[in-house]
């Protein structure tokens, strides 16, 4: 029998998850090993918005340094894992026969959103990634068809892992620490999400921003929450994989399907 592998998605946190010592570090470098290998991965990071699907095409994507401010062991960090056209074809293909409009992208790398946990999860970046983009104006239920449009990857052995943040309310993050106590907003919104994903309430779940308490506090904009509408699509019941938070308002939760 093949391997199969549950759709996933993960709190990426800060960029310097990839050299810090933290428990969801700790978790990222674990899952990875406890996953197996896929043929493939095709990750949807909030850090790549675009008006409709796009999917990475280039065989060799360079890294991407999203961010700044950081130190400067952070700028020099490679993930040269290698593309893979023919898995950017066979997604763009699932999409647009399910009617959903999708396209190529010939020279986009690999975001933060992408290479953090995988460098946590798949250090040795010899599995071939893909990247399929979200948009946040189209909101969740767009993102869970997106997802079931991919569901047949599963039985391909190709692992649907998407990259955002269970909270994500950047203007709580200056003067905090790593490991700040949890800001109970956060705490909150995250309680809600677990139970939700854990008891299948994808109708409150699409309609999180009226249901869920502290919504808009927790995400102001969307893209970090909208990527666990695919592999939410994709899979079945969900389950918590990993609870945690970094500097107070980040949880760092992870789920699969």
């Amino acid at each position: 029998m093949k391997p199969q592998f549950s759709p996933i998605f993960v709190s990426h946190g800060a960029p310097t998850i990839v050299v810090e010592n933290s428990s969801t570090s700790d978790f990222l470098r674990h899952l990875g090993r406890d996953l197996g290998r896929p043929k493939g991965i095709v990750c949807i990071s909030a850090h790549w918005t675009t008006a409709e699907p796009r999917v990475t095409m280039h065989p060799h994507p360079d890294t991407m340094y999203d961010f700044g401010g950081f130190s400067d062991e952070l700028y020099s960090l490679t993930y040269p894992a290698p593309g893979d056209p023919l898995l950017a074809q066979r997604v763009l293909s699932l999409l647009r026969g399910n009617g959903i409009p999708a396209d190529k992208d010939m020279s986009r790398g690999f975001d933060h959103g992408a290479w953090t946990p995988l460098m946590l999860m798949y250090p040795d970046a010899d599995i071939p990634v893909i990247q399929l983009s979200v948009q946040p104006h189209l909101g969740p239920e767009h993102h869970f068809s997106v997802g079931r449009a991919l569901k047949p990857l599963i039985d391909e052995e190709v692992l649907i892992l998407a990259s955002g943040s269970a909270t994500h309310n950047l203007r709580d993050f200056f003067g905090r620490k790593l490991d700040s106590e949890p800001l109970p907003y956060a705490q909150e919104f995250a309680g809600w999400l677990t139970k939700a994903i854990v008891e299948g309430r994808t109708d409150e779940l699409f309609d999180y921003e009226k249901r869920a308490p502290q919504a808009l506090r927790n995400h102001p904009t969307p893209e970090h929450f909208l990527p666990i509408f695919v592999p939410m699509g994709a899979g079945g019941a969900g389950t918590l994989l990993h609870d945690a938070y970094s500097y107070g308002f980040l949880n760092m939760a992870a789920y699969h399907w």
